[in-house]
């Protein structure tokens, strides 16, 4: 790797280092409520932030190496994350009161998929799966992908969805890239994830959304870096890291420069500019500070594998 491709992997391993340092040091948030259970319980504020650090640590756990510092920390984290849902046997509780809700589902297959399974959860889970109200439940084309992936990662097998189901969404369509915005891009960066397993392989993704990517990443880069968008930016560059080929890195450094300079001292990323006090507002950092070091995380993997293409020069 040359000398200024090295620098700037430093840089981005900086800003992953301080992500995971201020996950870890603001853990105690992430812990679910006693009305976690609750009918009118807050999904939003409990499960799907609990749900996100688990992802995050099981994707970052994925591309660093054992030895690495970073590795121990994310999975000091995990399982701390299992621990709140009582090794699983919240979701059989979840099951019991919400039979229906795909959520607990979605939570619960990140777990699984780091072998972290309640065998009593995935029975019941599987029961209700067989049913005509689960499978005709009437979701976005986008969260039925990511519904399908949790059955598949939580051991319910039905038949892989076919081309029509990513065609159906925003980014499987390619829609003219001039209508991207805000939404549409959560929208295309969980196509990718879904696909790709969260960065684990980009043989997921169609050859021809590939291509659309790797066209289009660049300028939507530029929009969501001048709107001071740090969240969607850092999920920009973690699609970026799944493609076949590297993006221009020009475009992948002043990104990252991007987001090193906004990033706090504490490690804390905040969604958007203007957001003030990622310390004492946990809400409005917590989520750009996971996909800094899961955009961080996967950029230096695919370095590692590539013999150092896809990091920033």
């Amino acid at each position: 790797m040359r000398a200024a491709g090295v620098r700037e992997a430093r840089e981005v391993r900086a800003v992953e280092e301080a992500a995971v340092t201020w996950l870890s040091a603001h853990r105690d948030d992430f812990v679910l409520p006693e009305d976690a259970l609750a009918p009118d319980g807050r999904v939003n504020s409990t499960w799907k932030p609990l749900g996100e650090l688990a992802q995050v640590c099981v994707s970052v756990r994925r591309h660093t190496a054992r030895t690495d510092p970073v590795h121990a920390c994310v999975s000091d984290l995990l399982d701390f994350a299992w621990r709140q849902t009582r090794h699983g046997a919240l979701f059989l509780q979840l099951q019991r009161l919400e039979p229906f809700a795909t959520y607990p589902l979605e939570v619960y297959a990140t777990f699984a998929s780091a072998g972290l399974r309640h065998l009593g959860y995935e029975a019941a889970a599987a029961t209700v799966a067989r049913t005509r109200g689960w499978q005709l439940t009437e979701q976005q084309p986008t969260r039925r992908l990511g519904v399908r992936k949790a059955e598949r990662r939580s051991g319910i097998h039905r038949p892989e969805p076919g081309p029509e189901a990513v065609r159906r969404t925003w980014l499987g369509g390619l829609s003219e890239p001039w209508t991207f915005e805000r939404s549409s891009g959560y929208q295309l960066t969980h196509v990718v994830f879904h696909l790709t397993d969260w960065g684990r392989t980009s043989e997921g993704l169609p050859s021809d959304v590939a291509a659309y990517l790797a066209d289009w990443l660049p300028p939507w880069l530029d929009t969501c870096l001048e709107a001071r968008d740090w969240d969607l930016t850092c999920e920009l560059l973690a699609v970026a890291a799944t493609l076949p080929r590297p993006l221009d890195p020009v475009t992948l450094r002043d990104a990252w420069t991007g987001i090193a300079a906004a990033q706090h001292t504490s490690g804390a990323l905040p969604e958007r500019a203007g957001a003030e006090g990622p310390e004492q507002h946990f809400a409005g950092a917590y989520h750009s500070t996971l996909m800094a070091a899961f955009a961080a995380a996967l950029t230096l993997g695919r370095a590692e594998r590539h013999g150092g293409q896809g990091v920033p020069v």
